[in-house]
């Protein structure tokens, strides 16, 4: 039912653009909700507001797939109905897909769901022993196989596993890329692969993998330009934050059914949270 103090802004044919501007406006504290009418969807805003919004709608609409538009839907805990099975949606959703993601995010969220695919179809001990960790760390081993510094980040060891680092590799290093450019998510993806991984052999061997410490980086770098820098438009809600860092501390109880590569996670959130703070300084010395 439609609260009495809203009042119609704009109406748009595409239900998930209506709902992408709908999220955005709640994550500003203006209270919005979206109405179907004929042949489109009516969004509706807080009267006081309604101005604002207007504005707001504008910028929205001249760059619909932004970094903060995406963002807010994702931090999004609203869940609407909308028809999967409809051309347009699925065109839509195609189109955020690729558009959200730039090169390099899209370059490793294959490379990862390549590999999971190739294992699960039989090839799973020959790539892991072609990506996994030297099993001993020496410089001539480096010479001879540099991609296992990294290789480990590539490999992972169930659905869940892949789904959940992609996830959040395609939201937050999509984010990045847009905001900061790919060199910066290709030195981000480097340090904190390389840095979790080598932690990671250095307490418990080289039998691990997955993405997870270069996703906690991810993670770290987000939430710690968001706090130094917030006019670049990323952030992490607390919510968000709270669930990450409450998984991290969960993983060094006895309470999880899976080894959890605890280390990298540590590492990568403490080096994404470093290259922040670093650019940050950087960008402060260049303005005073």
């Amino acid at each position: 039912m439609l609260a009495s103090d809203l009042r119609p802004l704009v109406k748009v044919t595409q239900h998930n653009i209506a709902l992408l501007f709908c999220n955005y406006l709640q994550t500003i504290q203006i209270q919005a909700q979206v109405e179907k009418a004929d042949a489109g969807f009516v969004i509706y805003c807080q009267e006081d507001k309604y101005e604002f919004a207007q504005q707001e709608f504008e910028q929205f609409i001249a760059q619909p797939y932004q970094a903060k538009y995406q963002q807010a839907a994702w931090q999004s805990a609203d869940v609407t109905e909308v028809n999967a099975s409809s051309p347009a949606l699925l065109s839509s959703f195609k189109k955020q897909f690729l558009s959200h993601a730039g090169v390099v995010t899209l370059i490793v969220f294959a490379l990862c769901w390549l590999v999971f695919l190739a294992s699960n179809l039989g090839w799973g001990k020959a790539l892991f022993h072609q990506l996994q960790f030297y099993p001993q760390l020496s410089v001539d081993a480096m010479l001879q196989a540099p991609h296992r510094l990294f290789g480990p980040a590539f490999f992972h060891f169930s659905w869940l596993h892949i789904v959940f680092n992609t996830m959040w590799w395609w939201q937050l290093g999509g984010s990045i890329e847009q905001v900061t450019g790919k060199f910066s998510l290709i030195n981000l993806f480097v340090v904190s692969a390389l840095v979790s991984n080598v932690g990671q052999f250095m307490v418990d061997g080289p039998s691990f993998g997955g993405l997870s410490g270069v996703v906690y980086a991810l993670v770290g770098y987000v939430w710690w330009l968001g706090w130094l820098m917030p006019e670049k438009g990323l952030s992490l809600s607390k919510p968000i934050i709270g669930f990450m860092l409450f998984w991290l501390l969960l993983g060094y109880t006895s309470l999880m059914p899976i080894n959890v590569a605890n280390t990298a996670h540590l590492l990568g959130l403490l080096s994404g949270c470093m290259l922040a703070y670093l650019q940050a300084l950087k960008a402060k010395k260049h303005t005073s």
